[in-house]
C-alpha cells in the first residue's frame, strides 16, 4: 500500500512569512508551490524549490485565480480561454524554476477557489486540464474525488490522483466544509493523525453529521498554515510508516 503526502509551500512573498516550510517539508512527499497569482514571489519559488530539491521532495505547480488580497480563496468568473492560459502561465513559471534548479514538475494542483470552482465546473475544469496537458501530458492532476476536474483530466488522458484533506472537515455528501465554518479546519494533531489514518488504510473518512463516506485517495493533504502543521505532518508520517504504507508521490 502506498500514498503520497503533499503540502501547499511557497506561499510567503516580500517580508511577509506564511507558514513553516521547511519543517513541513521534512515530512512530506510532494509541495504545491505558489506561483505568484494568489501567493509567493520569484525569489521565495526558487527558494521553496530549491529547498524541495535538496530534500527530494517532488515539485509541483499550484495554480490559483490572480487573487493575493483573497489569498485565491475567492471565486472568479473566467472564460475557458483566460482560465487555460492563466494556469499555462503559472505551471510554466514553476516549471522553468524547477529546471533552473536541477530538477523537474511532477505534478499541478489548483488552489483554493480554483480548485473547488473546478470540482463542479465542467468547463473550467476542462480548461485546467487543457493547460496541463499542452504544458506536460506526463504530470498528474491533483483532484477532488468524484469531481469534474477529475473526469476532465482523465477524459484528456492525464493521470489524476485523487486527493484528501486530512485537516479539513468533510460534508455528507464528499465536499469540504465551507472555511468561513466552524470546525472547518481541524487544528488537533491527534484527531488530523487519526484521520489520515483511516484515509489511508481505510479509505474513509467520517462527516461532520458522523456518516461515513468513501474516499479512495492517492494523496494526502496537510495545508501549511494550519496551526501545527509540522508536528502534523511528522506525525502522519510516522503513522503511515509504522502501518507499512510507503508515502510516495504519484510519479516517483
Amino acid at each position: 500500500m502506498r500514498i503520497d503526502l503533499n503540502a501547499d509551500a511557497g506561499e510567503s512573498y516580500g517580508s511577509y512569512s506564511y507558514g513553516d516550510d521547511a519543517a513541513v517539508m521534512r515530512s512530506v512527499s510532494s509541495v504545491n508551490v505558489a506561483a505568484g497569482f494568489h501567493a509567493g514571489d520569484p525569489s521565495v519559488m526558487r527558494q521553496t524549490i530549491r529547498l524541495a530539491r535538496e530534500l527530494g521532495v517532488a515539485v509541483g505547480a499550484h495554480p490559483a485565480f490572480p487573487d493575493r488580497q483573497g489569498f485565491g480563496r475567492r471565486e472568479m468568473t473566467l472564460a475557458a480561454a483566460e482560465a487555460e492560459d492563466l494556469v499555462l502561465y503559472q505551471v510554466a513559471a514553476v516549471a522553468g524554476v524547477a529546471q533552473a534548479e536541477g530538477t523537474s514538475l511532477t505534478h499541478v494542483k489548483p488552489h483554493g477557489a480554483l480548485y473547488h470552482a473546478s470540482a463542479h465546473d465542467r468547463g473550467l475544469a476542462e480548461a485546467i486540464a487543457s493547460a496541463v496537458f499542452a504544458f506536460d501530458p506526463a504530470l498528474v492532476l491533483y483532484a477532488p474525488p468524484r469531481s469534474a476536474l477529475a473526469a476532465a483530466g482523465r477524459a484528456i488522458g492525464l493521470r489524476v490522483a485523487i486527493e484528501a484533506f486530512a485537516d479539513r472537515a468533510y460534508q455528507a455528501d464528499g465536499t469540504l466544509v465551507p472555511r468561513g465554518e466552524t470546525g472547518a479546519v481541524i487544528v488537533s494533531v491527534e484527531e488530523v493523525v487519526t484521520r489520515a489514518m483511516q484515509m489511508a488504510i481505510e479509505r474513509t473518512v467520517v462527516a461532520v453529521d458522523g456518516s461515513t463516506i468513501q474516499i479512495d485517495a492517492d494523496t494526502l493533504c496537510i495545508h501549511g498554515d494550519t496551526p501545527g502543521a509540522a508536528s502534523m505532518a511528522a506525525w502522519i508520517r510516522a503513522g503511515l510508516n509504522s502501518a507499512d504504507v510507503e508515502v510516495r508521490a504519484p510519479r516517483s
